[in-house]
């Protein structure tokens, strides 16, 4: 497992990227570096984020059965709560609440702004979420990859993770 530090390291020398780069829907996964939010999307079912040309994004697109995506609206979930309970986030049980309350957390639209914002002094594409006080700040890794840091006011922890393309815009 790597650490907080390790990884902003590395995310630190990333090359940036534009906003339009993004549109398209990318796959994602998270990129252990002791947060509590390591391991808790993936066992909930996490799939990734989808950018649209308007500058917009779903922020958290979920599997649905075995075809379907679900865009969960962010602005239903209790981030102290979700930030404490960590452990719980990562059993069967939450797996199967959370499949159990996708339609009651659907979004309507896409829920965050995709805006070209300073991180360490570097602009690149970040992801200003519309009813949480969270930030995705994202860096190329290669052609199809970026790494991205999930940050959130007033917590120093990064949650850090890696999208993948999988169609173009």
């Amino acid at each position: 497992m790597n650490d907080q530090q390790t990884v902003l390291e590395k995310f630190r020398h990333l090359p940036p990227i534009a906003p339009r780069e993004l549109v398209g829907l990318w796959k994602g996964h998270g990129i252990p570096a002791n947060h509590p939010f390591d391991g808790v999307l993936e066992n909930l079912g996490w799939y990734g984020k989808r950018f649209t040309p308007n500058m917009r994004a779903d922020a958290l697109l979920f599997r649905s059965g075995e075809h379907r995506l679900t865009a969960i609206d962010p602005k239903y979930i209790p981030l102290h709560w979700a930030l404490r309970l960590d452990q719980l986030g990562r059993t069967r049980m939450a797996r199967n609440l959370f499949s159990y309350l996708q339609r009651r957390l659907r979004a309507n639209g896409p829920v965050a702004a995709l805006k070209t914002l300073p991180f360490d002094g570097i602009e690149s594409a970040a992801m200003v979420y519309d009813a949480q006080p969270i930030v995705d700040y994202f860096r190329r890794l290669d052609e199809l990859r970026l790494m991205g840091a999930m940050t959130i006011r007033d917590d120093e922890r990064i949650y850090f993770f890696e999208l993948q393309r999988i169609d173009e815009p």
